[in-house]
């Protein structure tokens, strides 16, 4: 059975995962009322693990490195606590499958913003070549398909891992409709930015570095 996350750890996890949100993205990413989560994150903040910050009238929560500190200890409490092991299991043993995943999505965010051009040289994408876009699209939907699978087994242990599916689904379905945004646009919303989600949600969980060899 799926295990639930406690709700203070979903929003230090959530602030994390999102890197800088306001109030109401930490609540969609948490899956929390947002009431609840401001009231959360007020508490967090008078333990110095988050902190917020404005800039032109726009604001957002960050993680302080004790909330990162304190994140991780919750992460790691959260897999100990696990009677069976098996939650600790299928999250490390998926970060291997994982990687050259993750290597193959960045070429195709790459290749969807840059191609190459006379002499050698990388241009920025003007997206007036059908096929080069169609190829990229297509690649990016044999990446999610292939991990799929992956995504399943983890949201099998634990809850929070519930969504990432369907989120990379809908900016595929986007993209391939139109929306160019929706590929390696900045946010939560384009495939980039899922899958960066993802990969930090991965990396925190198991308390891996990033960058770090993950071959098991």
């Amino acid at each position: 059975m799926s295990r639930p996350s406690d709700p203070g750890l979903l929003v230090l996890h959530a602030v994390r995962v999102r890197g800088a949100a306001d109030d109401a993205a930490v609540a969609e990413r948490a899956g929390l009322p947002v009431d609840v989560v401001r009231e959360l994150l007020l508490d967090l903040e008078a333990f110095g693990w988050v902190t917020w910050s404005e800039f032109a009238g726009t604001g957002a929560w960050s993680l302080t490195e004790r909330g990162r500190a304190e994140g991780e200890r919750r992460l790691a409490a959260e897999l100990a606590a696990d009677p069976t092991g098996r939650a600790g299991a299928v999250v490390r043993a998926t970060l291997p499958t994982f990687d050259p995943l993750n290597s193959r999505l960045l070429q195709a965010c790459t290749d969807w913003q840059l191609r190459p051009g006379d002499g050698g040289r990388l241009d920025v994408n003007d997206h007036r070549d059908a096929a080069w876009d169609a190829r990229v699209l297509d690649e990016l939907a044999a990446v999610v398909a292939e991990a799929r699978p992956l995504l399943a087994g983890l949201a099998a242990e634990l809850a929070r891992f519930g969504g990432y599916a369907v989120r990379l689904d809908d900016a595929l379905a986007a993209a391939r409709a139109g929306d160019g945004t929706r590929v390696a646009g900045i946010g939560a919303a384009s495939v980039h930015g899922v899958w960066m989600e993802l990969h930090e949600d991965l990396l925190a969980t198991t308390g891996v570095p990033r960058g770090a060899d993950v071959t098991p």
